[in-house]
């Protein structure tokens, strides 16, 4: 990382989504609406504050893990904390969650991916933990997400059979 890249890389790495004053924290709400434990929730804002960052370093697209990406979903209706704290007074530029247009995207998001995680390895001198930033074939074989209220429906795992 040059000197201008350190920079943007501590204020992200010291960028507070937690609110002290809130007795329901940014963290405890990712962990409950994805069903993870608190560390994992932590690792998982890591990993996003270090998507942020190859955003900001990188002239070419990135794409996020899922995990990532849930992160990066639940940032964004913290609208303040994201458009302004984020994007307007630490990165000075706005970062746009684009949706996809469609499946034939899939391959285009594959290599977006692998060159993500390519960079990842490159800036942050490791490879990206594989429980967060899983292989491409996992990443974009689990496509078929829906919204459940768990107070409503039961969600019950299937089993999986290797073959």
């Amino acid at each position: 990382m040059n000197e201008k890249e350190k920079l943007i890389w501590d204020e992200i790495l010291n960028f507070e989504l937690d609110d002290p004053d809130s007795s329901f924290s940014f963290t405890d709400r990712l962990a409950r609406e994805n069903g993870w434990t608190i560390e994992f929730s932590v690792r998982s804002i890591m990993e996003y504050k270090r998507f942020i960052f190859l955003i900001c370093v990188s002239d070419t697209p990135q794409t996020p893990s899922d995990q990532v990406d849930q992160v990066w979903h639940l940032h964004l209706i913290y609208t303040r904390s994201y458009w302004i704290d984020l994007c307007r007074n630490i990165l000075k530029r706005e970062i746009h969650h684009g949706p996809t247009s469609g499946s034939g995207d899939k391959q285009r998001f594959e290599n977006q991916y692998e060159k993500t995680k390519a960079l990842y390895s490159k800036v942050f001198e490791q490879e990206p933990p594989s429980d967060i930033w899983p292989s491409s074939k996992i990443r974009f074989s689990q496509l078929k997400f829906t919204r459940v209220n768990r107070h409503q429906n039961w969600v019950l795992t299937k089993p999986f059979f290797k073959k």
